[in-house]
């Protein structure tokens, strides 16, 4: 059976984060044993200091987090944050170029990034910003995120209008080939929500709240 902490990619992501919170996010995550952090780029080189000798990896986003940049950009800002220590990228679908259907431009960004990633053993999650998507987009971007080698598809960047919900884990998760999980992210702040998202299939969970949860978890066990 999975550790329960090892469902937490523990989060930070806001723009005025700083060298402090990060590495307040490190000795966090080291001391829960959570799967990993999930920052910005920019303080990769940080976390990778500060987690040393521990279990706990570093995820860097990407094209976050709109994803609307083009794919040779997203291509290096993946480089940079693996070659600067990261060995988990969530990079953001180009949401546009799906709802233009453009799937070959879909499938053709994804795929050379997922190859980059794996070229260096690092796993990716592609976010879909499921609140953006009908039902039918959500199926989609599935579809043509398996056919790609991806590791995970997620269900938010938590920077648009809204978060994970467990009737879009569950679609995703039917959607999606066998060896491609499912990250629920944005919105998660209880332990019932994290168990509602497990539940709905999730094998990965984006909180800032993770430090919490965990207590009440703890406190109930």
């Amino acid at each position: 059976m999975k550790k329960f902490s090892k469902y937490f990619d523990h989060t930070l992501l806001k723009p005025e984060s700083t060298q402090a919170d990060i590495k307040k996010l490190c000795k966090e995550a080291a001391e829960y044993d959570f799967a990993s952090v999930c920052i910005n780029s920019c303080y990769v080189k940080t976390a990778a200091e500060n987690l040393k000798n521990t279990h706990v990896k570093i995820t860097s986003v990407a094209g976050f987090p709109l994803g609307a940049m083009t794919t040779e950009a997203k291509a290096f800002e993946i480089e940079n944050a693996l070659s600067d220590g990261a060995n988990e990228i969530d990079i953001v679908i180009n949401i546009g170029a799906l709802k233009d259907c453009r799937y070959d431009y879909v499938e053709n960004e994804l795929s050379m990034l997922s190859d980059l990633c794996h070229k260096q053993n690092a796993q990716i999650k592609v976010i879909l910003e499921t609140c953006l998507l009908s039902n039918d987009e959500i199926i989609k971007a599935c579809e043509i995120a398996s056919s790609t080698g991806v590791d995970f598809v997620k269900t938010s960047t938590g920077f648009s209008e809204g978060g994970a919900y467990p009737h879009h884990v569950e679609l995703m998760a039917k959607s999606s080939s066998d060896n491609v999980k499912v990250k629920a992210s944005g919105g998660i702040k209880t332990l019932e929500d994290a168990l509602k998202m497990i539940e709905a299939g999730a094998d990965r969970l984006g909180c800032s709240a993770s430090v919490s949860i965990m207590k009440d978890y703890l406190n109930k066990k």
